[in-house]
This record gives C-alpha cells, structure tokens and sequence, in this order.
C-alpha cells in the first residue's frame, strides 16, 4: 500500500523525502500543498519538481477518510461519520461560533476507559486512530468548509481544535502528538498551542509526557469531588485517582500555554451535582492547589447509561457555589443535541473487542441516583 503522507509531521515528511532523495524544502512545499491548500492530487502541486511528483505518485498518497454521512444541526454544528475500516467509522463535529470554528476530533474507534455517562463508552474499544487518520478528520472539515463558504485562501475556517471526539487521545499517544504538531506548525494548520486542547479522563503518566513533549491546552474529566464516587463514573480512577491526576495537572502547569486547566464536569441528577458535593470539589482545589476554571456539561441522555440530566436549577446552584468559591465556573451551551453531536453522544460505529455492553449493565444500579433505586 502507498505512503499515506497526512501519518507525517514535518519532520517525518522531511525524513521520507530524503529517502527519495530529496531535499527539506522540497518536504516543506510538499507539507504546504497538503495542508494550507487541501491539495490530494500531486499533479496540481505545480511548485513541485516534475521528478519529485513522479516519484511521488508511484509510492505515496494523501488518504483521506470516506464520509459516510453528514448531518447538520438546527444551531449550524456539522457532525461527520468517516469509514476507518473493518466495520469502525469514526465522529468528528464542527462547531461554528462568533469568535471562532471548533472542532471535535476523534482518537479512537470506541474507547476503553468505559465513562458511565459516555456514549462512545458503552460502544467498547476497537483500535486507535492513526495519525494520518486524526489530521485526515481536520484536512476534510478545513478544506471541505472553505470550499463551501468560498474564503479566499488565506482565510481559516477551523482556529480551534479540540481531542474531545471518541476515545482517550492520552492512551493513543504515539498518533497523537505528531498530529498536534501538524496542528500547530506554522507550515500547515498554524493553531495556537493555547487554541488546541486534549482532552482527557487522567492517563497520569502521558500527562507528563505531553508537558514535556508538546504541551498544549488541557482539559480533564473529572465529574466527581472524591474518589469514591469517581471510581464508578470513570474507573480509569482506580489507577490513577484523583491526588495523582491533580498533582500531575499542578506540574503540568510548568508548561502549559494556558494559566489555568479546564476540568469539565458532567451534571448528572442525583448522582454528583449536590450543593454539598460542589462544596467539597471547592475544598478539594484548594487544598491541591491547581489553577483551574470548570465546565459545567449538562448530561446528554442515552438510554444505556441509567441516568438522568440534573434539572438547570441544580446546575446553577452548583456553578455558584464554585463561583463563590473563587473558582470561575461556565455552564455549557450544549450545541448539535438534535443530531447526537453534543458532548458525550458521539458513538460512530464500533466492532468492540472489550464486551463493554455487557460490563456497564452490571455498573448501573452501583451508581443509579439514590432516588432510582429500590429499598
């Protein structure tokens, strides 16, 4: 099979052109036409040497992701479905603001860490995303919607990109960071570190990884003031509970292009969203010491999960608790509900290979809101 050359950052473009024999700006031109011009055909590449193009055309290709479906929303978010093989397609969102076009990338086909209140969670685990096959996600949503809008060619429609898609972006590290770095090189996609953000559910050690090898803006699922409960709605807990994931968040701040982490919690009725459980979250950040902001997410439904959204009125109470606690405190605007594309819907299509149907069920009564569960 051909090269797929969206696998490469530019240092690894570089790399295989050498082994062509070619020279690094030949990879830089190359990286350019690929990524600031959405160019697939190495024939329209007219900067290009003829001879490199020939040699190109017999070993390597951009591969892009065949769309299965689109779907827009009432409110203009986009979500895509892309084929990634063997019966897995994937979910990627655009979502265009006043400020800003956001998207939502996936890092997986399913995902292992199993989040009760997740979607893609009871869907299992199939295999990680290349990198060619996370850039290829940005790549389509870029050029696609350029097109579309008729921008003139210095103009971007995507300046903020989130790992917020299906799966843990920490536990496919390898395909990871290269793709951060095609995001943020000044040759391709040209993002602010402090405008790329990887989200995660607490892969402590990759944390410090990603401080040293390409720090960008973090975000972390944390959902529950104290262990106990966060075991059931993220069991990556048992591993690496919460004193360890806040302490690697307290030196990941070393690095960081924000002054803050962004910990995003999922309100869920009855479950975590008490005044008394707000309190203790404020406790918690202090005695810890992480500058930090949270994100309040109104909980999507999906009948699997055994839970509820906490009513608006119990959000707010919550938020303004934190508030009060010195804590900046947003609630999100749930966007792109009416087409699955909302924070914890995304599902795509997955061949699991981890039952996981089958070990949520037997996690529901654990943590069913007191209210739900018989005597």
């Amino acid at each position: 099979m051909a090269v797929n050359l969206l696998d490469f950052d530019l240092e690894g473009l570089t790399a295989y052109c050498e082994s062509l024999g070619e020279k690094r700006f030949r990879a830089v031109q190359l990286f350019r036409w690929i990524h600031q011009k959405g160019a697939a055909d190495f024939d329209s590449m007219s900067d290009l040497a003829k001879s490199l193009r020939a040699k190109l055309a017999g070993v390597a290709e951009v591969r892009p992701l065949p769309v299965v479906s689109e779907h827009q929303s009432t409110d203009g978010t986009i979500k895509w479905l892309f084929d990634v093989g063997d019966g897995n397609a994937v979910e990627t969102v655009f979502i265009p603001e006043e400020d800003r076009g956001t998207l939502c990338v996936s890092s997986q086909a399913g995902c292992a860490v199993a989040c009760r209140f997740c979607s893609t969670g009871h869907q299992g685990f199939s295999r990680n995303l290349s990198t060619g096959e996370i850039l290829a996600q940005l790549w389509f949503a870029e050029h696609q919607l350029h097109k579309r809008m008729g921008l003139a060619p210095s103009e971007r429609v995507i300046d903020n990109v989130v790992m917020m898609g299906m799966g843990e972006p920490l536990q496919n590290y390898s395909a990871l960071v290269p793709a951060l770095r095609v995001m943020l090189d000044d040759h391709a996609y040209g993002l602010s570190r402090r405008r790329v953000t990887v989200s995660t559910s607490g892969v402590v050690p990759m944390i410090e990884r990603l401080r040293d090898d390409c720090p960008v803006a973090l975000a972390v699922s944390l959902h529950a003031p104290d262990d106990a409960l966060r075991d059931d709605l993220v069991p990556l807990n048992r591993k690496y509970p919460i004193h360890e994931l806040l302490a690697a968040c307290r030196d990941y701040m070393a690095a960081a292009p924000r002054d803050f982490i962004m910990f995003e919690y999922c309100m869920l009725d009855g479950v975590n969203d008490s005044p008394e459980q707000a309190q203790a979250l404020v406790q918690l950040m202090r005695r810890e010491r992480v500058p930090c902001k949270f994100n309040l997410i109104p909980f999507n439904p999906f009948p699997a999960s055994g839970l509820k959204r906490s009513p608006r009125e119990r959000v707010l109470a919550f938020a303004r608790v934190l508030q009060e606690g010195g804590f900046v405190t947003t609630v999100r605007k749930t966007r792109g509900d009416d087409i699955d594309a909302a924070c914890g819907q995304l599902a795509g299509e997955v061949q699991d290979r981890t039952n996981a149907r089958e070990r949520m069920a037997r996690r529901v009564i654990s943590i069913a809101p007191a209210s739900e569960v018989s005597p």
